[in-house]
């Protein structure tokens, strides 16, 4: 479950933020996370529940915005939403895909106090 070393990775991110702030305690944490970001999220949700007890976000809010992927056919140009890396195009039928976004895994933000 690489979902735990992800939690781990966005707590160290985020606990560094809020020293910079000279915070001890973060009340709210938000995610944009891409559909085809490669994450669970359910696995991710309990992973950060596991994972931030004892930490700065123990006990904060934590907001997953999930961010729908789009796509580019570079045969008919039609742009549409992706499910998978092998989606075919929906007007043309081409299989020759650029994702347009919906790989992002960022912390969008954070209330630290």
């Amino acid at each position: 479950m690489h979902e735990f070393s992800i939690a781990l990775s966005i707590i160290e991110i985020a606990e560094e933020e809020a020293r910079k702030v000279n915070s001890d305690t973060i009340s709210e944490l938000v995610l944009d996370i891409g559909t085809m970001a490669g994450i669970e999220f359910h696995a991710l949700d309990f992973a950060m529940e596991s994972a931030t007890r004892n930490t700065l976000l123990d006990g904060a809010k934590i907001v997953v915005n999930k961010i729908q992927a789009n796509g580019r056919c570079k045969d008919c140009g039609h742009e549409f939403e992706i499910m998978t890396a092998f989606d075919q195009c929906p007007k043309c039928k081409g299989y020759f895909i650029e994702t347009l976004n919906g790989k992002e895994l960022k912390i969008k933000s954070l209330v630290a106090e």
